[in-house]
């Protein structure tokens, strides 16, 4: 490998194997998302692991996420030089080691005690970019000190009272965010049976809700009240500007104009809302569907993938680039090839890194991160890539034919 390029694979195989056979101890967090899925279930509260875990209703669209990459079989090809190894990806002009960004991921909180700051942590030392939520647990500029130099993105739940989010925007700009994820498939929160089950929303005992409580728009709702110390009615004004339902394509030239960061929209999962987003002049966005937690019965991310890329391709030309981002389902490194196979620029990674951060802070999700990292890189050159700009459609093939 050349200085700058990272070996995630065999780096990471030399660390584990010889600590595991010359130092009698095997890795301390589960290495397959199935367990570190159970390790979780067992360590963390029945709700905050059903609010990370849980979906909408029945949860089939949690479960059709999986399945999809089923579909799609990777085919290896031999006798090609894959000896140096090339991960890198550009997003808005700035070049990342890897195609793996941390989906936001909110009130994490009820995970662990240092919640963002940990994950932040983490993903400075891997150099792995974060997507900072509004409904974080620690405030949009205490995550972006923790980050330092690292790259940071924030994402943007739309409030209905424009004053605090045009606020939000400047906050993320001035903290030094690069980018702006606006999550559109969130005007109101999907109907998600263990939560409503259990009867737990961790927003209404005040956490994820810092960014908000600390926000001087939304604190001239309070008419000077001070949200720590009038909680209950913090929480209910909160609950009333969240989101926003009257949303129209219309309302983006707003948006656009309080911001100078790039614009990226989450949730697009049809090719005529792709289309649309190019046309009304989006910078780039995400397809998800919100990791099955917002429309039981929703169509797989990765299935609605192809049909986004495409649409993209059509309706922009060679000097407009509109990078298309994917999350809903990434657990391996295999998942990561099949997104990218299929147009993806970049994904981004949710509940993993959550399961690591509940069951060891920092270490658990810097634990993840390197896991998840070695196996994508092992995965490309097995695959005959030695870059990630080498995976196309060329590389898998359907299941099925």
């Amino acid at each position: 490998m050349t200085p700058d390029t990272p070996d995630y694979g065999p780096d990471r195989q030399a660390e584990v194997y010889l600590s595991g056979m010359l130092e009698d101890e095997p890795p301390e967090f589960p290495v397959s998302y199935e367990d570190l899925e159970e390790r979780a279930r067992e360590e963390l509260s029945d709700e905050a692991f059903a609010y990370v875990a849980g979906g909408a209703g029945s949860e089939s669209t949690v479960e059709s996420n999986d399945r999809a990459f089923d579909r799609w079989q990777i085919v290896p090809r031999i006798m090609r030089d894959v000896s140096d190894r090339d991960l890198s990806v550009e997003l808005f002009d700035r070049e990342y080691p890897s195609p793996v960004l941390l989906a936001p991921v909110g009130v994490q909180s009820i995970l662990h005690e240092e919640a963002e700051l940990a994950v932040a942590r983490a993903a400075r030392d891997l150099d792995v970019p974060m997507i900072c939520s509004s409904v974080s647990s620690y405030s949009i500029e205490e995550v972006s000190d923790e980050l330092g130099d690292s790259p940071g993105w924030f994402q943007l739940y739309w409030s209905s009272d424009r004053s605090v989010a045009a606020s939000f925007l400047e906050r993320a700009e001035d903290a030094g965010y690069e980018a702006v994820v606006v999550t559109l498939d969130t005007p109101k929160m999907g109907w998600r049976e263990r939560d409503i089950e259990l009867g737990y929303l961790p927003f209404l005992e005040a956490q994820g809700v810092k960014n908000y409580f600390e926000d001087p728009a939304f604190r001239e709702r309070l008419d000077g009240a001070d949200p720590w110390e009038n909680q209950e009615d913090a929480i209910a004004s909160w609950q009333a500007c969240f989101g926003d339902a009257s949303l129209t394509w219309d309302d983006l030239e707003w948006l656009r104009d309080q911001t100078d960061l790039p614009v990226v929209i989450k949730g697009v999962l049809h090719p005529d809302d792709a289309r649309e987003a190019v046309e009304r002049g989006v910078d780039g966005m995400v397809v998800s569907n919100h990791g099955g937690r917002q429309v039981d019965g929703a169509i797989p991310a990765l299935d609605a993938l192809p049909e986004v890329v495409d649409a993209v391709d059509d309706a922009t030309d060679a000097d407009h680039d509109v990078p298309v981002l994917f999350d809903s389902g990434i657990r391996r490194g295999s998942d990561v090839v099949r997104a990218v196979a299929l147009g993806a620029d970049a994904v981004l990674l949710g509940r993993p890194y959550a399961y690591g951060l509940g069951i060891g802070g920092e270490d658990g999700v810097s634990a993840v991160l390197e896991n998840l990292l070695a196996d994508l890189d092992l995965t490309v050159g097995l695959s005959g890539c030695a870059s990630i700009d080498d995976v196309d459609r060329s590389t898998i093939r359907r299941a099925d034919r």
